[in-house]
């Protein structure tokens, strides 16, 4: 096959015009036709980021991901599988194979004996039960606390009393703290609108309007405003941060129309996220959001950052700017229609770099390690990459619009963003991790398609933060929100950092405030 570059140098070497014009109509050509398996590709191709390498020695580029599982020591021992089980593990609850923790309600279901009935039953005894486990489904989950309190009398002074309800997480709201939980984590974790959460509550025989149910999750997020805040500056505390953005549209441009506005989540080094919204996609958003951090921010290529890290230095902060190596990647895998061998090449150099990242991944290495394995391991390859790269630009007949010409500017331009991660061993060659926690976003979106406010893009943010940091923490949502909504109204304001998913964990997990309904399953 000859490349665009060959067909130029081609047309190059020969004077007539006509040729040159044809090899300029075949270099279109070939550009088009490029560009329309990149189409396909997006519609029809594999989604992943994983590479196939053509090099059938070569391991994958994500091997931690893709290599075979190790053999088991003792050949003779049932290793539990998460797909495809076909044995059991022996840690079921009962014979059917169903699992579930002590938190589900069970209900007892006797079923009659037909020897314990008839002219013959004194002659049977019971010995034991055996019990079968099926999951069943109550048309709704909704229950009615009713607060019975007793009128109290006085018999000699025949005064009369009542003791009070308790108190209510809002108050004049006859919420119980469970249903503002639910809401919430219906809406956050799994993107149910709040119209469908409605229409589940009609269906099930609660009549509450809409604008009520709206009216208790802005209040609700409202009391978490100060746990954002707190978690923010959290994460500006820490030494490494990604950063990112990431469409949603909220509030109405005209008649018919929405604003297109943004999500700016920002993922530090302590496994907590914060989603900040604004109207534009300006630098300035991540100015103001980035004030008091120093350290290093890890970001795609989107030039915004460059100058939001410009304008911050001149401010006396120290931020070192670092790019994303998949984003880099990308480039090249859409220059492999059109310069296949050329593409490869880079794509082979940069899965070597990820192979030796999930080496030190695998072998827990401290941060010292890190940095002299990346030094004597990463800094060839890459010096090679960049050797390569700087070559390849030196080519009169690799054309401007030639994928593999975009790719190689792309990358020659954030070098020195690039190459950060090679003395930095806090810092990632990617911001896949951020990438994963934003996926919310997205997902939500597919759902609700929108904030009909501003206002409620903002809170959606607030909420997703703290949502998204339990999953990281592996902390239930649920039981979270049941906590805090209970507590935060207490808690000292100096204090309020103690309640953010990652140090509440610490401190309240292990007794965390339970809503009177579940009391009163227990009892």
């Amino acid at each position: 096959m000859i490349s665009q570059s060959e067909q130029a140098v081609n047309a190059i070497g020969t004077a007539d015009p006509a040729a040159i014009r044809i090899a300029a109509l075949e270099a279109e050509n070939s550009e088009l036709r490029a560009q329309l398996q990149w189409f396909k590709r997006q519609i029809f191709g594999r989604k992943s980021e994983k590479q196939i390498l053509l090099n059938a020695d070569q391991q994958s580029l994500f091997v931690a991901e893709t290599q075979a599982p190790a053999q088991a020591e003792n050949p003779g021992k049932l290793i539990c599988e998460h797909r495809r089980r076909t044995r059991r593990c022996g840690d079921e609850v009962n014979d059917s194979g169903l699992r579930f923790d002590d938190t589900v309600p069970q209900t007892i279901v006797d079923v009659p004996a037909p020897e314990l009935t008839g002219d013959q039953a004194d002659q049977y005894q019971i010995i034991g039960f055996k019990d079968s486990a099926r999951l069943a489904q109550l048309r709704s989950i909704f229950r009615v606390l009713i607060y019975r309190r007793p009128i109290v009398r006085h018999k000699g002074e025949q005064s009369v009393s009542v003791p009070a309800v308790p108190e209510a997480v809002l108050e004049g709201c006859y919420a119980d703290v469970s249903l503002l939980a639910g809401l919430l984590v219906d809406k956050a974790v799994y993107h149910l609108p709040l119209y469908r959460q409605h229409r589940r509550m009609l269906n099930s025989g609660i009549q509450l309007s809409r604008s009520t149910l709206l009216n208790y999750m802005t209040r609700s997020i409202a009391l978490l405003e100060p746990i954002y805040q707190a978690q923010w500056q959290s994460v500006l505390e820490s030494a490494v941060v990604a950063m990112d953005e990431v469409p949603m549209k909220a509030g109405r441009k005209a008649p018919g129309k929405m604003k297109q506005t943004y999500f700016w989540p920002i993922y530090g080094d302590r496994d907590e996220v914060v989603f900040t919204w604004s109207g534009g996609r300006s630098h300035q958003h991540a100015v103001d959001q980035l004030r008091g951090f120093s350290g290093i921010l890890l970001t795609d290529g989107y030039d915004a950052y460059v100058r939001a890290t410009v304008k911050l230095n001149a401010t006396d902060q120290q931020i070192t700017h670092a790019n994303c190596w998949v984003h880099s990647r990308r480039g090249f895998e859409r220059a492999l229609a059109m310069e296949p061998a050329l593409a490869q090449h880079a794509l082979d150099l940069i899965a070597e770099l990820y192979q030796i990242e999930a080496t030190i991944r695998a072998r827990e290495f401290s941060p010292d390690k890190v940095a002299a394995w990346r030094r004597k391991h990463s800094v060839p390859i890459v010096d090679t990459f960049f050797d390569w790269v700087a070559e390849q630009r030196q080519r009169p007949e690799l054309l401007p619009s030639n994928p593999l010409s975009k790719a190689l500017v792309y990358v020659a331009e954030r070098e020195a963003a690039l190459r950060v991660f090679l003395e930095q061993p806090g810092v990632q060659m990617d911001t896949n991790h951020l990438e994963r926690a934003l996926r919310v976003i997205p997902l939500g979106r597919k759902n609700h398609l929108f904030c009909w406010s501003e206002l409620g893009a903002k809170q959606l943010g607030m909420l997703q933060s703290l949502m998204v940091t339990c999953r990281l923490h592996d902390i239930n949502p649920y039981d979270y929100l049941v906590d805090v909504l209970q507590r935060v109204s207490h808690h000292p304001a100096k204090d309020v950092a103690a309640l953010t998913p990652r140090l509440w964990k610490q401190r309240f997990a292990a007794n965390p405030l339970r809503s009177d309904v579940m009391q009163a399953m227990h009892d």
